[in-house]
């Protein structure tokens, strides 16, 4: 498997995928059993983010099997209402004692693995990618999670070791917001 920055041709096989796997796609049990993703990712919109370096992909011989979405807040020009409230929460959330605007961070999300691929390491290898190419950009990885959406919070706070650090409402849906540090932690000195 190969763990890559998606370029502008991966776009019409991540909208397929991103599609494939949209709450509005799924019935109930199948997001209860496998998780969701929300939000507008349709193929110009990944064809830009891919563009811009918001991507990276699994890709199995030329096949697209997963993908991660991995950007500043700066370059969303157009935050949708999820990225606003975690955006506007800056002073009240904090990492290290210190309000979480003051730490350089990257949105991670949304994430998306092929069901063929599911429970194959997928989603890890995306997540180690995403850790190796952010120490330069930022200090921390920040996701929010719709709180019904146990699959995706048991793969990243149980799984990945990924830290709560508050919630958020917008209407009928509660989101947990949760970090991941990009730097390994320093051995503590002697």
């Amino acid at each position: 498997m190969d763990y890559r920055p998606a370029v502008a041709a991966d776009a019409p096989a991540m909208a397929e995928l991103f599609a494939a796997n949209h709450y509005d796609a799924l019935t109930e049990g199948e997001r209860a059993e496998q998780g969701f993703v929300q939000g507008a990712f349709d193929t110009e919109t990944l064809r830009s983010m891919a563009e811009n370096g918001s991507l990276l992909v699994a890709d199995d011989n030329g096949h697209l099997t997963g993908l991660l979405g991995l950007a500043s807040p700066a370059d969303i020009p157009t935050p949708p209402p999820p990225v606003q409230a975690l955006l506007a929460a800056q002073d009240s959330l904090q990492w290290q004692g210190h309000p979480l605007r003051y730490t350089p961070f990257l949105l991670y999300g949304p994430v998306v693995v092929a069901a063929a691929y599911r429970g194959r390491g997928v989603a890890r290898g995306l997540f180690t990618k995403a850790l190796q190419s952010a120490p330069n950009r930022a200090d921390l990885l920040i996701a929010f999670i719709e709180l019904s959406n146990q699959v995706s919070w048991r793969v990243h706070v149980t799984g990945f070791g990924m830290l709560p650090l508050g919630e958020f409402t917008i209407g009928p849906r509660t989101y947990g917001i949760v970090a991941a540090p990009t730097h390994p932690n320093p051995s503590p000195e002697t």
